[in-house]
């Protein structure tokens, strides 16, 4: 069976869905790796690397031929189409978003998984992209901060004087903001954050930073994920995070809601009343933006209220690619383990009564099997009847805090 590995070709995108360490996996799987040339370049992989791991590097990957498909970003609904009936493919397919993508497999009977739907069980943790992305996605956004802020992170004690500890704020604590909560205590800034789940307050405890707790109705979901605010309390939200913004030097959000828009965390007010030199770090701006005003891969310089300086405002974009080698190095695991479940012995052995395979799966036999997906499609081309969901054993959470992948 043929195993095709692309080089991404979306505008910023420099990860790769296979690595040589893990060709060397999938082969063991009884799979022909093909490796597209360049696919690893930006990652820091030779054609020779992947070749010497067992891989054949081809100058074009034909798609009509390939079994499996491997990939990082969501497919061209022309890729899509391209693909035999009944392939295989695994990657990152943002179903709410790309919704032309998901009907073009349906269309073509490609069997489709999503990685962006892999159930938060304890057996399918080494498959979790979003959290392994989410960990990269949240290392930068400090990185990107500290570049920015014009003082330093760390308290320095010296003779011409002390200078005090940058202060920082993450609001969201999913994987993500954990890891700006790490990072920004390892560079030595006096780190708070904020999460709707009251138990993320043992979680940031953990990692070093203070919690801060808000007069809020709690919003916690089933397995533990963040559910969507009313109008009302989130307006309530905002008020009551203001002065906690005013005061911070840094400010990073990460909250995110898979399918939906980012929810609104900080208005341009706020972030008005920061200190001048202050930075605000969106990871949420490709999906909406938790600041109202970001916009995805610029920075937005806002003027202070006091009209004494200004505010650096970044809106975030293909932040796990910013840091290519260590992301691919994770994804392609994620890639690797799943596929792991769906091969043996060098042949397609797909069993749905597996709830991670099941719940992964996005588009199988003309079908799409992600409910929501299937809804969304129905309301986005009513005149083309999208296919009927099928019934699954687990049910995907509606909502949760993390980074944009």
């Amino acid at each position: 069976m043929k195993l095709g590995i692309p080089r991404e070709r979306r505008e910023g995108e420099r990860r790769v869905a296979a690595t040589p360490e893990t060709v060397k996996q999938l082969a063991g799987l009884g799979l022909e790796v093909l490796v597209e040339t360049g696919a690893g370049t930006a990652a820091g992989h030779s054609d020779d690397a992947y070749a010497q791991a067992g891989a054949r590097i081809v100058p074009g990957l034909d798609f009509g031929s390939l079994d499996i498909l491997a990939h990082v970003r969501p497919l061209e609904p022309a890729t899509a189409a391209a693909l035999p009936r009944g392939a295989v493919t695994a990657g990152l397919a943002s179903p709410s978003s790309e919704l032309p993508a998901v009907r073009a497999l349906a269309a073509a009977g490609v069997t489709s998984f999503a990685l962006e739907l892999v159930p938060r069980i304890s057996r399918a943790q080494s498959m979790d992209a979003l959290s392994s992305q989410a960990l990269v996605a949240g290392y930068r956004c400090v990185l990107e901060a500290a570049m920015r802020l014009p003082r330093f992170f760390p308290l320095f004690m010296t003779a011409a004087g002390t200078i005090p500890p940058a202060r920082v704020l993450v609001l969201g604590v999913g994987v993500a903001g954990l890891q700006a909560i790490g990072t920004a205590k390892r560079l030595g800034a006096r780190v708070s954050a904020n999460d709707i789940r009251p138990a993320s307050a043992d979680e940031v405890a953990s990692m070093g930073g203070t919690f801060i707790k808000l007069d809020l109705e709690t919003a916690e979901a089933s397995g533990g994920y963040a559910r969507e605010l009313s109008a009302d309390r989130g307006a309530l939200q905002r008020q009551l995070l203001a002065p906690h913004v005013a005061q911070a030097d840094v400010l990073i959000t990460t909250a995110a809601v898979p399918g939906r828009r980012a929810p609104l965390l900080v208005t341009r007010e706020m972030v008005q009343g920061m200190r001048p030199g202050s930075v605000v770090v969106d990871l949420a701006a490709e999906s909406g933006g938790n600041v109202e005003g970001s916009v995805p891969g610029e920075d937005i310089t806002v003027a202070t209220a006091d009209g004494q300086g200004t505010v650096t405002l970044v809106g975030m974009k293909d932040a796990a690619s910013a840091m290519p080698a260590d992301a691919s190095r994770l994804y392609a695991k994620n890639v690797a383990n799943l596929l792991a479940l769906m091969v043996k012995d060098g042949a397609l052995a797909l069993d749905f009564g597996d709830e991670v395979v099941a719940g992964t799966c996005l588009t199988h036999d003309g079908d799409v099997r992600h409910p929501p997906t299937a809804e969304a499609l129905a309301a986005a081309f009513p005149q083309a009847a999208a296919p009927a969901p099928a019934v699954h054993k687990t049910e995907q959470p509606t909502a949760q805090n993390e980074g944009v992948v």
